[in-house]
């Protein structure tokens, strides 16, 4: 191993080539605001993050190890994720309690240069703010002339505020327990609070809830359940949509809202009819983020993810139970990471192009299997070297030489495949533990080398039931903003049904 020891130490970039930081997520909880569970600690916080792993894995094919530390200093979560800065190639935070998640999330992303993403923030302000893109659309109503009111003054609500501001809504009152925040109010404000009090509520309005709903168009809710009233939303806009997203029950239930005249109704719940869950944004912003090695996850980045989850949805499908894809949607990740890439490399945050992740030079790609292919077959003509002169056995050491020369002939035939561009270039993969690389599902098998190579490929028919789940490298063809099309795979290009999930292999589905 003191090759790519070496290699690093005269060129710390190579760290992205010889090791797996560059798909490496940290999944960071101090476990103060767990779901709807609230302070439980970072013991019981543990199965939540090791669930958000597998949702890494599942959808993005990004490796994800969760950290609960046990304490809530601010200062020491920062301190100990500055830290592990080396080995991670991006920071997720999740279920750490406001403001002190701001404070947190502020001060990693200044002394680290890699991307940091609060979940319980920016995942659900990113759904959140497609959603009601699509649910304007339907109702007729613009973005510039609305009114929308978000109870709930926390992370998720300041987060969602300041990203519609970003996305030029009219006007929006923040409401928290307390009432509507205003410029000079003193109960219950903190250094966020005022923040955001200065740059919402043009009209300086005071008082509760119901005050704040009084014309409005849109109720956004990531509060608590029951403070949505039938009353309240009669006194709204016509057509008026709701979003009430408090989880497990919500700040009104669907029917109710709908009774008293709500046009559409999205909850955070996968039992009833759009659902603002966060898996529409976290995978696929990582996954971009990642493969062009982004050193933070800007506004721009959020907004493509907004209006590539938006514009997954055609005009013709649009109707007032389909304003968000469904989590299971496989055009979700790639789309979202191509649009997340793209704006990073526009806003000058990607140390990687478009052009070097479509080749390939992201983790998954060729120039890590060709390193790592290249450290194997010296060390086979190292060892074979060794057994020839220390020990004298020319069976030994012929045994060596030969292995070295499969080695060295496997290499000059998969580098010539690369450059003719021959399919199977794209089949021989590495990967680990079954995981699905460039279409791969797991029937993959190991040769006698120890490489994965493809199982025998099946009829479309009998994979993923025959769906039409398209592979991610067919999104090449694609405009950017234009929605996906689902269409049949082509031969070669199956996903099991169990492998559905992992969207993002190491194909590239960049423009």
């Amino acid at each position: 191993m003191a090759e790519p020891c070496i290699d690093i130490f005269r060129d710390p970039g190579k760290v992205y080539d010889y090791t797996s930081k560059g798909n490496l997520v940290a999944i960071v909880s101090d476990g103060s605001a767990v779901l709807g569970l609230g302070n439980i600690g970072p013991f019981a916080a543990i199965p939540v993050m090791e669930g958000k792993a597998v949702l890494f894995k599942a959808f993005a094919n990004i490796d994800a190890f969760p950290i609960c530390l046990n304490t809530t200093d601010h200062l020491k979560i920062v301190e100990t994720v500055k830290l592990l800065e080396p080995v991670f190639g991006g920071i997720h935070l999740e279920d750490i309690a406001a403001p002190q998640c701001f404070e947190i999330e502020e001060r990693i992303k200044q002394e680290c240069r890699i991307p940091v993403f609060h979940d319980d923030q920016h995942g659900t302000a990113i759904v959140t703010a497609a959603g009601l893109l699509n649910a304007l659309k339907l109702t007729g109503k613009s973005v510039e002339h609305i009114t929308v009111v978000v109870n709930g003054a926390g992370a998720a609500g300041v987060a969602i505020t300041k990203l519609l501001l970003k996305m030029g809504v009219g006007e929006i009152v923040l409401c928290d327990t307390k009432g509507i925040l205003y410029p000079g109010r003193t109960e219950g404000m903190n250094r966020v609070k005022r923040e955001v009090a200065e740059m919402t509520n043009l009209r300086r309005r005071r008082g509760t809830l119901e005050d704040a709903l009084v014309g409005a168009d849109v109720f956004i809710g990531v509060s608590a359940a029951g403070v949505l009233t039938a009353n309240m939303i009669r006194q709204m806009n016509a057509e008026p949509i709701v979003f009430a997203l408090a989880n497990p029950n919500p700040e009104i239930m669907p029917e109710a809202a709908k009774a008293a005249g709500a046009a559409i109704v999205a909850t955070g719940r996968s039992d009833f009819p759009n659902q603002i869950n966060n898996v529409l944004a976290f995978p696929g912003v990582f996954r971009g983020a990642l493969d062009v090695r982004a050193s933070e996850i800007n506004e721009e980045m959020k907004l493509a993810a907004v209006f590539a989850i938006a514009g997954l949805i055609s005009k013709e499908e649009w109707n007032e139970d389909y304003i968000v894809p469904r989590p299971y949607d496989p055009r979700i990740c790639p789309e979202v990471a191509k649009a997340v890439a793209r704006a990073a490399v526009q806003t000058g945050v990607a140390e990687l192009n478009q052009k070097h992740a479509r080749a390939g030079n992201h983790w998954l790609g060729d120039r890590r299997l060709r390193t790592m292919r290249g450290i194997a077959s010296s060390a086979l003509h190292i060892d074979g070297d060794f057994r020839r002169r220390s020990i004298g056995l020319g069976g030994a050491a012929g045994a060596g030489q030969r292995q070295a020369g499969e080695d060295q002939a496997s290499q000059r035939k998969y580098d010539g495949e690369q450059r003719s561009g021959s399919p199977a270039a794209g089949a021989e993969i590495a990967g680990e533990n079954g995981q699905m690389h460039d279409g791969v599902d797991d029937g993959d098998h190991p040769d006698r080398r120890g490489r994965v190579g493809p199982a025998a490929p099946r009829p479309f028919a009998e994979t993923a039931g025959g769906a039409g789940i398209r592979h991610p490298a067919e999104h090449e063809a694609d405009q950017p903003g234009e929605p996906v099309q689902h269409s049949q795979q082509p031969p070669g290009r199956q996903i099991s049904g169990i492998a559905a999930g992992r969207f993002c292999g190491s194909d590239s589905w960049y423009q």
